[in-house]
């Protein structure tokens, strides 16, 4: 039988190996991304390979009520990987209102709104999962991301929140906290930055897309039938 998985965020470094893996595996999905059509068309045409149903979907989750743009093309679901998201540096004191909306509605507002109009296809099946990337910073906190730190911890609560509300229902919802990842989200640092962050880590390196979607990959699977409420780490040690 079909499965058809929802990633948001799909054009993304972390967003596209968790769409390649799992194509891989036989998945069929909706692709989400906002503004990277670039980025997605290019994903499409090298998941072509494993002959799945792969389906993209423009909206913009930065602005309110962005998840109905998604709603409305969703049938058929079995899980949702929320893995959309930006970052926001800089010192509270020059943080702007407007900034801060955006941050909310992409990592929690729409999240959250997202999950709460899919939820019947996914009670319907009495089967299915919710899986959402965090952030190492979600768990520790981090100076100059006091921000980020803070939507991303209200998605680590939303997970242990709602993972208990489902569980009767066969539905498990898991977060993944990458620690610092190799993709475009870490080109605003310069090369000496990720030599210093690299250094900070136990296992000298910063991670790959590919360990996150392995992770993903895992959660999803019957081999994690019996996790549900919890946050994997996938940080290479780092503030462990």
């Amino acid at each position: 039988m079909k499965k058809f998985i929802l990633i948001t965020g799909a054009s993304g470094g972390i967003g596209q190996a968790i769409a390649y893996h799992l194509a891989q595996q036989g998945y069929h999905l909706y692709l989400h991304y906002h503004k990277n059509e670039q980025a997605i068309n290019s994903l499409l045409d090298r998941l072509q390979l494993f002959g799945g149903e792969y389906i993209p979907i423009q909206a913009d989750l930065a602005v309110p009520d962005g998840y109905k743009q998604i709603v409305s093309q969703i049938f058929s679901l079995d899980g949702i990987i929320h893995c959309g998201g930006n970052s926001q540096y800089g010192l509270l004191m020059d943080l702007q209102l407007a900034d801060l909306e955006a941050l909310m509605n992409v990592h929690v507002l729409n999240p959250i709104m997202l999950t709460k109009e899919l939820l019947p296809k996914l009670l319907a099946k009495g089967a299915g999962n919710i899986i959402v990337i965090t952030s190492i910073w979600g768990q520790t906190g981090a100076a100059c991301e006091v921000a980020y730190s803070a939507v991303k911890g209200a998605q680590i609560a939303f997970v242990k929140a709602l993972s208990k509300e489902l569980a009767l229902n066969g539905i498990r919802v898991n977060g993944i906290a990458p620690g610092a990842i190799d993709t475009p989200m870490m080109e605003g640092f310069s090369q000496e930055e990720v030599d210093r962050i690299a250094f900070e880590i136990p296992m000298g390196r910063l991670g790959f897309p590919a360990e996150i979607a392995d992770a993903a990959a895992f959660l999803l699977s019957d081999k994690a039938s019996y996790i549900t409420g919890q946050i994997l780490a996938v940080n290479g040690g780092w503030y462990s």
